[in-house]
């Protein structure tokens, strides 16, 4: 039985990934997506007998009902996750759009152009359905991911991570480790200091959760905060 690799050895292999990826032709890449979500529909019933699992697990931790119903999954569900792959390699290839250009001297444009940002860690709720949206969003824009998921969505989300990888590295071109993850609190840990190998982190959690994570790490973060939100009352209406 092969070792776990190390948080440092998944960055290190998703960095080498990523600069493969970065150019990657359109076709190969929609020829790979067309597999990850092939793959999806024919794995339909190992996911539901993960998710089994899963749902043990949750109902066993009192996890709270609403995320008991994110987690959950049916055979609509998955179904969904192959048509939302679909849906991405229909998009145009996002990478190498000129999006300005400024004249800054005779003979001399400066040119926008869109590229690849290279390694990305996402890190989200028990939400298995979001592995395969994130997944095939960062490969269609040339990125590597290692994704990190809920404890209580362990069992889904290996299995569809592990369809989708197997699946895209049965194209010639796609590199090894383009799609990876990792699977505990202490790996987080251990992510937030490979600011050599990874490029952005999105962490997708309450407010407490994102500030920890700007807080402690040196990579960049793209994160959110509670949003503001507003009340209006008409001047004709009764406020009672």
């Amino acid at each position: 039985m092969a070792a776990e690799k190390t948080v440092s050895e998944i960055s290190s292999i998703a960095k080498a990934a990523s600069l493969q990826l970065a150019h990657l032709p359109v076709d190969i890449k929609n020829r790979a997506l067309e597999l990850a979500a092939s793959a999806i529909e024919g794995g339909c019933l190992s996911i539901l007998q993960e998710n089994v699992k899963d749902l043990e697990f949750a109902q066993n931790e009192n996890i709270s009902g609403p995320l008991i119903a994110r987690l959950r999954l049916n055979e609509n569900k998955i179904m969904g996750m192959a048509k939302g792959i679909r849906s991405v390699i229909r998009l145009e290839d996002p990478v190498g759009q000129q999006q300005m250009a400024i004249e800054m001297d005779e003979g001399l444009t400066l040119y926008r152009v869109t590229c690849p940002i290279g390694v990305i860690g996402a890190i989200f709720e028990s939400r298995p359905d979001a592995v395969p949206q994130i997944s095939s969003l960062c490969f269609k824009s040339g990125n590597a991911v290692i994704l990190k998921g809920g404890r209580e969505a362990q069992h889904s989300n290996k299995m569809i991570v592990s369809l989708i990888s197997d699946a895209i590295e049965q194209v010639d071109g796609v590199p090894i480790g383009s799609m990876q993850m990792i699977k505990t609190r202490s790996e987080v840990a251990d992510m937030l200091k490979e600011e050599k190998n990874i490029n952005l982190i999105v962490p997708r959690g309450s407010n407490d959760f994102v500030k920890y994570i700007q807080e402690n790490t040196r990579i960049p973060v793209l994160g959110h905060s509670e949003g503001i939100c507003h009340g209006y009352i008409d001047s004709k209406a009764d406020p009672d």
